[in-house]
């Protein structure tokens, strides 16, 4: 298999040093925060391995995930007015709890973004190859759609942002009115074999066993709504549309993703519902289910979309992974070349060619050593992402309460120091419950969790290493750190 070639102009001494200013608007930043969670990924692809973990706590679960975030998203907007870069963990975290740790976390960053873009990849590939086989008859292997989807989407991350921006709203449309077709016709055939069941929302449900396993899909359902603040370089008039993004983009997701795993549940009924997830038919049962209730039509449109939900929410990490590599480019802590960007479009050429390269070696790891590309490289990796991303929004709770701990900036103590702080706690429970869990989710030994959750204190232990070092040697440049905003550019 030859080498995808992706077609960016490389950097140049001519290069423009900055990414492009006032290129999106509030509307396109909600595009890519709601694109990377993939509603229909994650409901088709993700939602039945909940059930089969934690059965009617499923929805509460995705219900309390989303007012988490939330909550989060309080202190973490109130930040975005003074805090202004593409690297945005980095910049959050270095701001409020030191630069040291804040380019630790950014290091953390790296690895969990790109962690679950190849994830997103692999599953991409493997809905790729099963839908086309369920609709034609003809099988193409999954590392063939991998590949072809990684060099379209190095293509559009060359290009201008706004054009990611077009493609992800059109997928997100197709994808959430799949869904809504689904829900409409399962409730106009009375909302399954025992009707609309209210009690799948009792709190005393989560006291199932799994369900602390299940908290690390329903939270990583809504990972990647940082990316409001990822793009706050690019976006027009940030000190607005960035809150507006974050608490649309989530707010809609924490009650669409409620609304659509009841609606599962209530499809097989609340008490069979675990069963059938955890049975052979698992990965299928909402496709099942729609073709039950919406008919043929309708399951072999999802089959179609879900193709296009994973390459829209690979799409949205690329782009985010490329502007964390661009961001740490730019204040040395990667190599330098990471942080320019070509003159015609402002995009990170350089970052968009390594997140490639890098996306290509995890593809042939999967293909040469034979593993699964869903229960391995997507489950896997993405468990490592996601609970990575996790350790970063603990980090950033308690940095919003850092940088406002002298100066509350005319802002009301709820919001800087409240609500971060519960988020901070929320968060910190959720990573010990996802941890002990883990297993649930990779269904792999003991040795192999603890092998996926190593690199993350191990890269957040780098960073720091590095970031001393700088301190060490070069005094200016660590001052220096995490202070470039969009207006200094």
């Amino acid at each position: 298999m030859s080498t995808p070639k992706v077609t960016c102009a490389a950097p140049s001494p001519r290069t423009a040093k900055t990414l492009g200013r006032n290129a999106i608007g509030t509307g396109d930043l909600v595009f890519f925060v709601v694109a990377a969670a993939a509603p229909l990924t994650v409901m088709a692809g993700a939602a039945p391995v909940a059930i089969g973990m934690a059965g009617q706590a499923a929805p509460l679960g995705y219900l309390l995930s989303g007012l988490l975030m939330i909550v989060f998203a309080a202190g973490f907007t109130a930040m975005s007015r003074h805090v202004r870069n593409a690297g945005a963990f980095y910049a959050y975290i270095g701001r409020g709890l030191g630069r040291a740790t804040g380019v630790g976390a950014a290091y953390v960053a790296v690895l969990s973004y790109n962690a679950i873009e190849v994830a997103l990849l692999a599953v991409f590939g493997w809905f790729s190859e099963s839908g086309f086989q369920d609709l034609t008859g003809v099988r193409v292997p999954w590392w063939v759609w991998a590949t072809a989807g990684l060099v379209a989407i190095g293509v559009l991350g060359c290009l201008k942002v706004t054009l990611s921006a077009k493609v992800l709203a059109v997928a997100l449309a197709l994808e959430v009115l799949i869904l809504l077709v689904f829900e409409a016709a399962v409730y106009a055939h009375g909302g399954g074999p025992d009707g609309p069941g209210f009690g799948a929302l009792s709190p005393a449900h989560l006291g199932t066993a799994g369900a602390g396993g299940m908290f690390v899909l329903s939270v990583g359902a809504f990972i990647g709504f940082e990316a409001t603040a990822v793009y706050a370089e690019e976006a027009r008039r940030p000190e607005r549309s960035v809150p507006r993004a974050t608490y649309l983009a989530v707010g809609f997701l924490a009650l669409f993703y409620t609304f659509t795993v009841w609606t599962v549940l209530n499809a097989y009924g609340a008490a069979r519902a675990r069963t059938v997830a955890n049975g052979a038919a698992g990965t299928d049962m909402v496709f099942a289910a729609t073709a039950r209730f919406a008919g043929a039509w309708a399951a072999d449109a999802m089959r179609l979309l879900i193709v296009t939900s994973a390459f829209a929410a690979t799409l949205a990490f690329h782009n985010g992974a490329t502007r964390y590599f661009y961001a740490l480019g730019r204040e040395r802590l990667l190599p330098r070349r990471l942080g320019t960007v070509t003159a015609r479009h402002r995009s990170p050429a350089a970052a968009v060619v390594l997140q490639s390269a890098i996306a290509l070696v995890v593809v042939l790891a999967t293909l040469v050593s034979g593993q699964d590309p869903y229960a391995v490289t997507f489950l896997w990796s993405n468990g490592t992402g996601i609970v990575g991303i996790m350790l970063l929004q603990t980090l950033a709770a308690l940095a919003v309460y850092g940088f406002f701990r002298r100066d509350r900036r005319g802002l009301p103590a709820w919001r800087v120091v409240a609500a971060p702080l519960t988020a901070c706690a929320g968060l910190a429970v959720l990573i010990v419950l996802v941890c002990r869990n883990f297993g649930l989710l990779t269904e792999a030994s003991t040795g192999v969790n603890l092998a996926l959750l190593a690199p993350l204190p191990l890269v957040f232990a780098l960073g720091l290493g590095v970031a001393l070092r700088i301190r060490r040697r070069a005094p200016r440049a660590y001052a220096g750190l995490t202070t470039v905003d969009v207006e200094s550019g």
